[in-house]
């Protein structure tokens, strides 16, 4: 299957407002996204692979990485990228959250090759690791729990051979990155003194593990104040476009309840058709489109990097995870006993919705943070 072609991201105006439609090349890069999920079975699939016990299919994530490019969305093109930008890479979550895609697409493609970004990209370091990972023969993840939000203290216990319990993806990855007290390292997960151990996590498509690595392992990219600031630079752009997974998980849910509730019927009505249903699920569609402009706004302020982009993400993870919580709860509960059954995939997407509410921050750590942000007293 091939991919949309390279991408190319929209050059900014200073001072110009936000455009938060999307784009011809953004619904290109979706079409094939979905287009390529789909051949490869796309919700079934993703039931399938969580009962199995392992959720990974190593064939999709060759298909987007070397078909569409969507590992490379951040990387300059010098580096092997695709040059394009968070708006895009929003697209391409928004398609993986629909279908709860087991891929390493937020902590490797965003988290990590943010973090990479914001170090010396001329160092041959960080510019071989940040191309493997752009064209999908490696992948890296932060040593961090994946509940670690951008603004919050940053833990570095790792320097002494400490356990970071709640890595995702960690099982996955062929390279962590580490924060310690002398700067940030780069550490291959076979290399001596590294162990990951599997943990049982409520999310069975993004599997968390406990990560225990060696004191001197790796090698260091980047040192002191440098370290700290480009690790932030990956949290916050990882938490900006979960709120467009988020969305996809909110979107796929809102469509499948309309779908099942035209399809059942009780007194030879269809369900749906019942005032109290339709008032439940106009208002799950306010709540949606609402989700939707803050996700776009959070994409569209990192894309542009805006000033205010801590502020947009803090808006978006603060309202985003409840609704995707709120819309998997609706597709159970609207779903019946059918919703109830592990045969029905509407449980991969409420343990997905929960998982991501606390992932890069609680929605009240965030409300604490745009307080702060946007200088609001405490009541």
């Amino acid at each position: 299957m091939e991919g949309p072609g390279p991408v190319k991201t929209r050059t900014p105006h200073p001072g110009a407002a936000a455009d938060l439609l999307y784009s011809d090349t953004e619904e290109l890069l979706r079409s094939a996204v979905r287009s390529l999920l789909s051949d490869r079975g796309g919700v079934s699939a993703a039931l399938v692979r969580a009962e199995s016990g392992d959720p990974y299919d190593p064939g999709l994530w060759t298909s987007l990485t070397a078909d569409i490019g969507a590992a490379g969305l951040l990387v300059p093109e010098i580096l092997g990228g695709q040059g394009a930008g968070h708006r895009e890479a929003a697209v391409v979550l928004e398609e993986l959250g629909r279908n709860v895609t087991p891929a390493p697409c937020l902590t490797s493609s965003v988290m990590a090759t943010e973090t990479l970004l914001a170090c010396d990209t001329e160092s041959t370091d960080v510019a071989g690791l940040l191309t493997a990972l752009a064209n999908g023969h490696r992948v890296a993840v932060l040593a961090l729990p994946l509940t670690t939000a951008p603004h919050a203290p940053l833990p570095v216990g790792v320097t002494t051979g400490a356990t970071v319990s709640g890595v995702a993806d960690a099982e996955r990855a062929d390279v962590l990155l580490v924060l310690r007290d002398d700067g940030l390292y780069a550490v291959e997960t076979a290399a001596h003194g590294v162990a990951v151990e599997p943990l049982t996590s409520l999310d069975l498509t993004r599997p968390l593990a406990a990560v225990t690595v060696g004191a001197g392992a790796g090698v260091r990219i980047a040192e002191g104040p440098t370290a700290e600031t480009a690790v932030r630079r990956g949290l916050l752009a990882g938490a900006g476009l979960l709120a467009s997974e988020q969305l996809g998980i909110a979107e796929w849910c809102l469509e499948e309840t309309v779908r099942h509730t035209r399809e059942r019927h009780q007194f030879n009505r269809p369900i749906g058709s019942f005032q109290a249903l339709k008032h439940r699920m106009a208002q799950l569609w306010l709540e949606v489109v609402s989700a939707r402009a803050a996700a776009r706004n959070a994409a569209d302020a990192l894309a542009t990097g805006s000033p205010e982009a801590p502020l947009a993400v803090a808006v978006a993870q603060a309202y985003c995870g409840r609704v995707a919580v709120h819309a998997a709860e609706e597709c159970v509960q609207l779903h019946g006993g059918i919703g109830m059954t592990w045969e029905h995939p509407a449980h991969l997407f409420l343990k997905r919705a929960k998982s991501d509410e606390i992932a890069l921050g609680s929605p009240g750590r965030h409300k604490e943070a745009l307080a702060e942000l946007a200088a609001l007293p405490e009541p």
